[in-house]
């Protein structure tokens, strides 16, 4: 059984809405997590995919259609990706390396311009080393990898849909 690309676009709207709710819902609400700055990008960048879902969703395009919203969904989720990459490797880093704890994500951008608010959010401080939970031994930007991942594969998926 085939999926038409609305459908496809849907599930990954529905996969990328579960994952913020999961994010606020538990993480933030229930365990009062507080997130990092590279754990917000990462959310806007879910934020993002979801969009890019949503108006496919909507839009229920053609074949040219599908495809441009094929690449932006990856496009999105392999940024999204990279945001979490940046994050494992500052959580693996030897406890000398981790850099100094610096501001969080409000203060950055209520006292910096836009264009160098974000390398300074990328570049990552000491709140962003800490593991505040696992589950199967892999730490939340892991499994928000692994979701974008996901997106990013069934966003690209449609590039060759024969049904759109």
């Amino acid at each position: 059984m085939s999926l038409t690309p609305r459908q496809v676009f849907l599930t990954g709207l529905l996969a990328a809405l579960g994952m913020i709710g999961f994010a606020i819902g538990y993480f933030q609400l229930h365990l009062h997590l507080e997130p990092c700055p590279l754990c917000i990008l990462q959310r806007m960048a879910m934020f993002a995919v979801a969009a890019v879902f949503l108006l496919a969703v909507l839009h229920n395009p053609g074949p040219i259609g599908t495809r441009v919203y094929a690449v932006l969904g990856f496009l999105v989720a392999a940024g999204g990706a990279a945001i979490s990459i940046r994050h494992l490797w500052l959580q693996y880093l030897p406890p000398d390396q981790i850099p100094d704890c610096g501001p969080g994500y409000d203060y950055i951008m209520e006292n910096f311009p836009l264009l160098d608010a974000i390398p300074l959010l990328l570049k990552g401080s000491g709140d962003c080393a800490d593991v505040l939970w696992t589950f199967l031994g892999i730490s939340i930007p892991g499994w928000t990898l692994a979701g974008f991942l996901f997106l990013a594969a069934l966003s690209a998926s449609q590039w060759w849909n024969p049904r759109r």
